[in-house]
């Protein structure tokens, strides 16, 4: 059988699925001592659902990742009761648990618009704080999309994936000879001699014009946004859907399937992938495979036989590429090996950015240290009168 694994293009995709942000209440407005006026409270910072939205949108859009609330109204003689500073909303995407530094859940998102209190503003002045206004809670928070999966198998219909799943997992989903046998995600379970555990989601089968909701459409595009790994599976054969329906080579299948994902939401294409050329039994499927593998390293020579708006804007970087033959049981115990591997560097990876973003973080707080000569208060306390 021919091996494919060694034709590795990326080592880790920009797909992000976490997100650490800096929050802060508005501090409140200074009290009227004189007449007994109140301040305004400072501002909240709230976590609200927004559809379309993205935690790659949230990173572009806010690069400094902090959020502060307005402050609240001083009192005045003309307004003695000070007005409440503007709430801050920072948008997230539906799916969404946010979660504080030590990893204790605050609230979770499940659907448009709801909202999550993250940071409450300070009280303004008043009699009991001698008309000195408190500062608002400071908090570092963590925005985690919630993952139906590590891996989620991603194909046209009868590519093999319910077969697949079946061999590398305890799972026992419906396996038959046509198309959409899965009508919903299926889930299992790789184990590992060392007791790791790896989540497989058997995805309901794709087809062309997805992102426009035929077929499964959307219901099976937003579960691909759910896993933190996609396993791209072909038929090494081609696929045609009907005898109505265009044949289509595996490069094709490939090309169609990534524009799916592309037209739905172009950052799914940042996600890592690897690929299961599956069906190695079949006859001459090692000159096929081959044949694929050639086109995989120069893809843009053979997108021709593709209208113009049905090739993507880029083929994906397959960490690993696995022929395997799910019926026989061939190349499964490599693409167990690949789909580990593949999983511990990009929690390799994410380890190390944290780190870094751990020591910038340090490092900016050093210099406003050494700028105001006075040591800054501790993140997410609240209360301190300002003087």
């Amino acid at each position: 059988m021919v091996r494919g694994s060694g034709l590795r293009l990326r080592q880790y995709g920009n797909f992000i699925d976490n997100l650490r942000l800096f929050t802060q209440g508005g501090t409140g407005g200074m009290g009227y001592p004189r007449l007994g006026g109140e301040g305004g409270k400072g501002g909240d910072v709230w976590v609200v659902a927004q559809k379309g939205m993205t935690l790659k949108k949230i990173k572009d859009l806010y690069p400094q990742k902090r959020f502060v609330a307005e402050r609240g109204a001083n009192s005045q003689v003309r307004a003695l009761k000070g007005q409440k500073g503007k709430d801050r909303a920072i948008p997230a995407p539906v799916g969404i648990s946010v979660t504080d530094e030590s990893g204790r859940v605050i609230g979770e998102l499940n659907k448009d618009k709801d909202k999550v209190l993250v940071a409450q503003g300070g009280l303004g002045g008043c009699l009991l704080s001698n008309f000195l206004p408190l500062k608002g809670q400071k908090r570092i928070i963590n925005l985690d999309l919630k993952l139906i999966a590590d891996i989620g198998l991603v194909g046209f219909p009868n590519a093999g994936k319910s077969s697949l799943l079946s061999k590398v997992s305890h799972a026992h989903p419906e396996i038959a000879d046509y198309a959409f046998t899965t009508v919903k995600p299926e889930l299992g379970k790789i184990m590992f001699p060392d007791h790791k555990q790896i989540s497989v989601a058997d995805l309901p089968g794709l087809i062309e014009g997805a992102h426009m909701n035929r077929g499964m459409g959307h219901r099976f595009l937003k579960h691909v946004e759910r896993t933190k790994q996609l396993l791209f599976v072909v038929d090494v054969s081609g696929f045609q859907l009907s005898s109505h329906s265009p044949f289509r080579t595996a490069f094709e299948t490939i090309a169609l399937l990534t524009k799916e994902l592309e037209l739905y939401q172009e950052e799914l294409q940042a996600k890592p992938s690897l690929l299961v050329i599956n069906k190695m039994d079949l006859p001459d499927a090692e000159e096929k495979c081959e044949e694929l593998l050639n086109q995989l390293k120069a893809p843009r020579e053979f997108l021709h036989s593709l209208e113009r708006d049905m090739v993507p804007t880029k083929l994906p970087d397959f960490k690993h590429v696995v022929p395997v033959s799910a019926l026989m049981g061939e190349g499964i115990e490599e693409l167990k090996v690949c789909i580990r591997k593949s999983l511990d560097d990009i929690a390799s990876q994410g380890q190390e950015d944290d780190h870094r973003e751990r020591l910038r973080n340090l490092q900016a707080t050093e210099l406003v240290f050494s700028a105001t000569s006075c040591e800054p208060a501790p993140a997410g306390t609240t209360g301190k009168a300002i003087k």
